[in-house]
């Protein structure tokens, strides 16, 4: 089967333990199928409020698609290491994450994304990207779920997963 018949599997990537447990799993998922992976790292800009109103805040040096790019290529290394299992398209898309993450999913068989992003709320059942998604995706989702930590301190099923 090629990988064009099997189809695509969309990943968001923020760096964070969540959305690397996501990556492990679809990249999991994309071997077994022959689907292609493409992992999305989103980010807004970055904006400050001033008495003539939202200014950007862009350090001189600051090149948005550079530091995307590297902390997406970051969390691919640091999630396998050497040499993923499969080859990983890389997307590095300015916006809101929900929002490109669900234009991303145009198309796919697939979007996985983690329980919550870097700046999830811990209490919340699910952070509010995968929550979105998990309500308005134009295909199937799966939600990694973390390790949940027992009373011992000790981590249990770090790689269970809840389709939506």
């Amino acid at each position: 089967m090629s990988n064009a018949a099997a189809g695509r599997i969309v990943v968001g990537v923020d760096g964070g333990e969540p959305s690397k447990r996501a990556l492990r799993w679809a990249a999991r998922q994309a071997s077994l199928t022959g689907a292609e992976l493409q992992a999305v790292i989103a980010w807004e800009s970055l904006t400050s409020w001033s008495w003539a109103g939202v200014m950007p805040v862009m350090p001189e040096a600051y090149v948005p698609e550079e530091v995307g790019d590297r902390a997406l290529a970051d969390a691919i290394e640091e999630t396998f290491g050497g040499e993923p299992p499969v080859a990983i398209e890389r997307r590095v898309i300015v916006g809101n994450p929900a929002d490109v993450l669900l234009e991303a999913a145009e198309g796919a068989e697939l979007l996985v994304v983690g329980d919550r992003g870097r700046a999830g709320f811990r209490a919340a059942l699910l952070g509010s990207v995968s929550h979105h998604v998990t309500q308005h995706a134009p295909c199937p989702v799966v939600v990694v779920r973390g390790a949940e930590e027992g009373a011992d301190g000790a981590t249990a099923s770090p790689e269970t997963a809840e389709s939506a």
